[in-house]
């Protein structure tokens, strides 16, 4: 009975101790949420403060900003406000300066009525005078006014024809006599300036042989077969002393190298005799007309041109043999060729055009038979001949302005064909040369007082001569071209014209500060 009330006492014990624990976590538990609700008034305190500081922080900030903006509107209103009132004074100072220049005006423009006024009084009366001036002499001699003014014209009349006519003689003579000077110098000149290089270059053939044993059989018995030779070919062959040569002469380049042909195979084969001779140069002649077809045909195919008249290639295979200033005919036209083509492209033209146009140019430098034109139109009319198309017959007669230029194909021949002529080395120019000449020029042109610098362009084509402006003025400009014009005439040699320049500028140069 005992451990039973033991273990309700036991248990009831355990339950008392159980509730005074859980009031004490109670007790406990409360106190903390106090602490804690304390503890977040303080953080709540804090954080409001933190944020009320912030905020007036971010006031006096913006309230900073504000007050510079305010500053810098102000500033700005004050400088436009400064401006206006400049503005104002200087359009008061031009009011009154237009007011002033009004009343001048005013001033100016009535003395100038009173002196119209005066002048108009001034010419009545010397009307009144010449009318009584005309009257007397009227009287004193006889005649009215009109009669007398008849008779005036009139011997005035017979003493200016007289005098015209006496100075149209002298004209005439003197234009008579400086004429034929002038046609004389041109001649000269032009057989002083070509006669060496191109008489030598295009009329004699060298041909070589082996011993001067030879020459006797070329020439024959009593000269048979050498006149059998210069008669079948048309070329003067001479043989002098000159060892291993013989001099083969003659302005047909065709021909010199018919002869030289065959001669070549008769000295192989050996058998030298009037008809053999014949036969020989008969099949060369042959031999010779197919290679210049052959050349014709494959200088169109290399430069892809198609649908030429078999004469007109004909023509072009025969420049071959033909030489300008000592420049090989079909290599300048192969040339003028390519430039034209390349020329047309850039400028957005027809390029094949313009590469037939410019092999063509030329063409009429070499037909067959040579009438007394000039080879622009020579070749023009052959173009035509074989139904060439305008333009490009045109560009042909035109690269030399012997006919108007109607298309645009013309100056670029016109221009191809003189770059293609005046390059260094082109016509048989050395370098040395070329460039003595173009400094002779230049010296030539320096030695004339006022003259500052000197340039030569255009491969010595053009003369740009710089004077100062302070010592020559602008008619002196024109007689110093025509005196170096003159000069270069006198003393240099050259192809062609030179183009003298003169330029006179004057410069003012100011700087705003």
């Amino acid at each position: 009975m005992s451990w039973i009330w033991m273990i309700v006492a036991f248990v009831a014990g355990g339950v008392i101790v159980a509730l005074v624990v859980a009031a004490m976590n109670k007790a406990t538990q409360a106190k903390r949420r106090e602490e804690m609700q304390r503890e977040m008034e303080r953080e709540t305190d804090v954080m409001k403060k933190n944020k009320m500081l912030e905020v007036k922080e971010k006031f006096i900030q913006l309230k900073a900003e504000l007050e510079k903006q305010v500053a810098a509107r102000n500033s700005k209103i004050q400088s436009v406000e400064t401006k206006l009132k400049q503005h104002e004074l200087s359009l008061s100072q031009r009011q009154e300066e237009l007011q002033r220049k009004l009343t001048e005006a005013d001033i100016l423009k009535e003395n100038l009525n009173n002196q119209a006024q005066l002048i108009e009084k001034r010419k009545l009366d010397l009307e009144k005078m010449h009318q009584q001036e005309v009257v007397h002499l009227e009287t004193i001699s006889g005649l009215s006014a009109g009669e007398a003014k008849e008779r005036l014209i009139e011997s005035l009349k017979d003493e200016a024809k007289t005098d015209a006519a006496s100075y149209i003689n002298e004209i005439m003579e003197e234009a008579k006599m400086t004429a034929n000077m002038e046609a004389k110098k041109v001649v000269i000149k032009t057989i002083q300036r070509v006669a060496t290089e191109t008489a030598i270059e295009n009329s004699v053939t060298v041909f070589h042989i082996d011993s001067d044993e030879i020459k006797g059989r070329i020439i024959g018995r009593e000269g048979r077969n050498i006149r059998a030779l210069e008669a079948a070919t048309g070329i003067e062959i001479i043989v002098d002393d000159t060892p291993e040569a013989i001099v083969l002469s003659g302005f047909d380049p065709v021909r010199r190298e018919v002869a030289r042909l065959a001669l070549h195979q008769l000295v192989l084969d050996g058998r030298i005799h009037p008809a053999r001779i014949e036969e020989v140069v008969n099949k060369v002649r042959k031999q010779v007309e197919e290679e210049i077809i052959e050349t014709g045909k494959r200088t169109t195919i290399d430069l892809g041109i198609h649908g030429l008249h078999p004469e007109l290639v004909r023509l072009i295979g025969k420049m071959k043999y033909r030489s300008s200033y000592g420049q090989n005919l079909l290599q300048h036209a192969r040339e003028t060729a390519n430039l034209c083509a390349v020329m047309a492209a850039e400028l957005g033209l027809n390029p094949k055009k313009a590469r037939r146009a410019g092999l063509l140019h030329d063409i009429g430098k070499v037909p067959d038979d040579e009438p007394e034109l000039p080879h622009a139109i020579l070749g023009m009319k052959i173009c035509e001949k074989y139904k060439e198309k305008p333009d490009i017959c045109n560009a042909i007669g035109a690269h030399h302005d012997e006919v108007e230029m109607q298309t645009l194909l013309a100056p670029i021949v016109q221009v191809c064909d003189a770059i293609s002529g005046a390059r260094p080395g082109a016509r048989r120019e050395v370098v040395e040369a070329y460039i003595k000449r173009l400094n002779d020029l230049e010296q030539l042109a320096m030695s004339y007082p006022g003259v500052v610098k000197t340039y030569a362009i255009q491969a010595g084509r053009e003369l740009r001569v710089i004077v100062g402006a302070d010592k020559i003025d602008d008619k002196d400009t024109e007689n110093l071209s025509n005196e170096i014009a003159k000069k270069i005439q006198d003393e240099m040699t050259y192809p062609g014209q030179v183009k003298i320049t003169v330029i006179r500028e004057t410069r003012a140069v100011s700087y705003a500060k």
